[in-house]
């Protein structure tokens, strides 16, 4: 009964930022739930090799470049998927960036705007056009991507822009949950610590990085990714049938202390 509630077969899974890391080992997990998985990503060459790493392990998946900074491109997706498939029924709005170590001080209108669009705005594009078909339907199941940067200050970098962003995108989880609970379309977000892949490691070679934040996690380790889809699979699955406006923190227990 209870692994039951994990399946999803006979459901469309669309995951923003799939072609690597958190978003690809998404894909893997939902597609051995069962679900029918499209990954998309703004970079062609990295959708191509997640779409092979999928198929070299058994799983069927289809593909969309896309930019989720351009809203006009998110709804046509949305509306292309929602045709192509009867239903898009799991939307995982992952894709984000994060840019250089840079002090609020000196930090420029462009990199600001950069990481604000594409870590809060384009997340934002993804909820609203693959929620307005779920709202019709009356079902449905979104999980976003914050980070623990959404809840702490995160030190020795400088990211001011990263940090607000992903706390704004935890608010309007919460909001959207509100907004949707009654309409049978719920809405949780993941919040990972510093997690191994492409996007965290050049920050692991950093040598003043490493050892600060080994000293505030008490596992002393960073995230797989495959941590982090689990708690992703279970949020798209009807095994949290009851939870809406969550923010489930996958940290190492960096914010305990």
């Amino acid at each position: 009964m209870f692994l039951e509630k994990y399946r999803l077969d006979g459901q469309t899974a669309f995951i923003t930022g799939g072609g690597r890391g958190i978003g690809l080992s998404s894909a893997e997990a939902l597609a051995e739930a069962g679900a029918k998985v499209i990954i998309s990503d703004m970079n062609a060459d990295v959708l191509e090799a997640g779409r092979r790493e999928m198929l070299e392990k058994g799983y069927e998946v289809d593909t969309v470049v896309l930019d989720v900074t351009d809203s006009k491109a998110v709804s046509e997706a949305a509306k292309s998927a929602n045709e192509k498939y009867g239903a898009v029924d799991i939307l995982i709005a992952n894709a984000g960036i994060a840019w250089p170590d840079t002090g609020g001080e000196e930090m420029t209108d462009e990199v600001w705007l950069k990481v604000v669009d594409v870590d809060l705005n384009g997340a934002y594009w993804s909820c609203r056009e693959f929620g307005r078909p779920m709202l019709e339907r009356g079902r449905g199941s979104i999980v976003t991507l914050g980070s623990m940067s959404g809840l702490i200050s995160n030190k020795p970098q400088r990211q001011v822009h990263y940090n607000a962003a992903k706390a704004a995108v935890h608010h309007m989880t919460r909001c959207l949950a509100a907004e949707w609970a009654e309409r049978g379309v719920r809405v949780n977000c993941v919040a990972p610590t510093y997690v191994d892949t492409a996007m965290s490691r050049s920050g692991f070679t950093e040598a003043n990085r490493m050892p600060v934040w080994m000293e505030m996690t008490p596992m002393k380790r960073y995230a797989r990714a495959d941590e982090i889809a689990s708690p992703i699979l279970f949020l798209a699955s009807d095994a949290s049938s009851a939870m809406t406006g969550s923010i489930v923190v996958v940290d190492c227990g960096y914010t305990i202390w």
